[in-house]
């Protein structure tokens, strides 16, 4: 344990205690010297300016915050373990990775500082970077300007008017929403939003969006149990209520991996006696289930509702019919 590790930890230490931590109990959490304790603990008291007491001769020393004030003290700056710094190592990577300039961009002064705070702890030794990967799949290319206005108006609780193209249709329109929440959902971004034009809560692909403008209107804002219900109750991003549950069956091999994903928050997944496992979910629209039903091949069987495995064979024979011709 470095310097920086050990004076969080008995900055941590002495914060939480009620009464006064024992020498032996301090040189064992910080695995520490006698005199490289009472160094940090000088350190702490001049040059930090923790209210630190202690008592007992050098035999049964404690040490503790005053009542009152070490409730009220905290170490001036930033302060992270070797724990938390890999994870804002993580972090550091994946806004680095998240896209093209839209959240890069965004947020490049905070990135400037997180590689500030890397480089000056340890005593100034480089972190291994290159040791974590962020590899991101199916991300679509985003106008910066408009997530910034789209994040804005989230924030800021104002409604928005933006131009939407639709991806199935791409029809072509314009859109008065007061938005709810943002979503990242598969490397994608997505705007939950009330419609003031349909009256309703719909969903919008933020790739999708052009002309983004915050108006001065304030956003009407709904409960988030209507959002959940209409916008979190179904399989994927489609929005609307479940119109059935599909129970879907996987072979033995393609049951390790799927025994452990999480599809929907409120699935139903059990083993069966031959080592297939089946799986239970509620759905709207089938499209996306199918997609990912479709990515096990032939280690995936939809069992029911029998309309869902109808549309399934459908789309089994289409696929099949690509290879018809040499």
């Amino acid at each position: 344990m470095d310097r920086y590790e050990r004076i969080l930890t008995l900055h941590r230490l002495l914060k939480s205690a009620h009464y006064p931590i024992p020498l032996p109990r301090l040189l064992d959490e910080l695995e520490c010297s006698r005199a490289t304790l009472y160094r940090d603990v000088a350190f702490l008291r001049d040059a930090l300016r923790a209210p630190i007491e202690s008592g007992g001769n050098d035999q049964a020393a404690a040490f503790r915050y005053e009542q009152g004030e070490g409730e009220k003290f905290e170490l001036p700056g930033l302060w992270l373990t070797s724990d938390e710094l890999a994870a804002l190592l993580a972090l550091n990577e994946l806004i680095g990775r998240s896209g093209p300039g839209v959240l890069a961009g965004a947020l490049a002064p905070f990135k400037s500082r997180i590689e500030g705070l890397l480089s000056n702890h340890d005593n100034g030794k480089a972190l291994p970077i290159e040791r974590i990967r962020v590899i991101p799949w199916g991300e679509r290319k985003l106008d910066q300007q408009v997530f910034r206005t789209v994040a804005g108006a989230v924030l800021q609780r104002q409604q928005l008017r933006f131009r939407y193209r639709a991806r199935t249709t791409n029809a072509d329109s314009r859109r008065t929403v007061s938005p709810q929440r943002l979503t990242h959902y598969r490397d994608n971004w997505y705007l939950d939003v009330w419609d003031h034009d349909r009256e309703a809560l719909r969903s919008f692909a933020v790739d999708r969006m052009a002309e983004a403008h915050a108006l001065d209107s304030a956003a009407i804002d709904v409960p988030d149990s209507d959002l959940n219900e209409l916008l979190a109750s179904s399989y994927g991003i489609f929005a609307g209520k479940p119109k059935a549950w599909a129970t879907i069956r996987f072979s033995s091999h393609a049951a390790r991996w799927v025994a452990d994903e999480h599809w929907h928050s409120q699935q139903k997944g059990e083993w069966l006696p031959d080592g297939r496992y089946e799986l239970k979910l509620p759905y709207s629209n089938s499209k996306e289930l199918l997609m990912d039903v479709l990515k096990y091949g032939p280690d995936a069987e939809i069992v029911a509702p029998m309309s869902l495995r109808e549309e399934m064979k459908i789309l089994l024979q289409l696929a099949l019919g690509g290879y018809a011709q040499p």
